[in-house]
């Protein structure tokens, strides 16, 4: 049980990035603004990103390290969420059609998910676990 403390925030995640994206068609807003602006996408991508980030943070707290293998299906499989998704959203959910761009924004969130957390990783999770004499000597 000591494990779920470490994927929960993805857990989380992930059950509401279902949510969103199979929320029925007419309780969306519509916006002309935001039909400009590809609104929809910039959501995918941040949906996206999120799951791998929060996944990517679950494993690396557990084992305190990281493969690129391991990044790499993570963002695979996120993508592959992706896409599942916008089959639920044409034949399951309401008001809801596939679309194949959304998948292009969820699998460049994906990759953008790695990016921030190699970031977060390098900024915050690294120097945090680093020895307090090592810590102490950087400049």
């Amino acid at each position: 049980m000591k494990i779920i403390k470490y994927y929960l925030p993805a857990t989380i995640w992930i059950l509401l990035v279902l949510y969103v994206c199979t929320i029925p068609g007419e309780k969306i807003p519509s916006n002309p603004l935001f039909e400009k602006i590809h609104i929809d996408k910039i959501v995918h991508f941040g949906l996206f990103g999120g799951t791998v980030f929060f996944l990517c943070l679950g494993v690396y707290l557990q084992k305190r390290i990281i493969s690129k293998f391991t990044l790499t299906i993570i963002a695979i499989s996120a993508s592959f969420y992706g896409l599942a998704i916008e089959y639920i959203q044409k034949y399951i959910a309401v008001h809801r059609s596939f679309d194949m761009s959304d998948v292009a924004a969820d699998t460049v969130g994906a990759v953008a998910g790695i990016l921030a957390f190699n970031l977060v990783r390098k900024w915050w999770l690294d120097k945090k676990n680093a020895p307090a004499e090592r810590r102490h000597n950087t400049i």
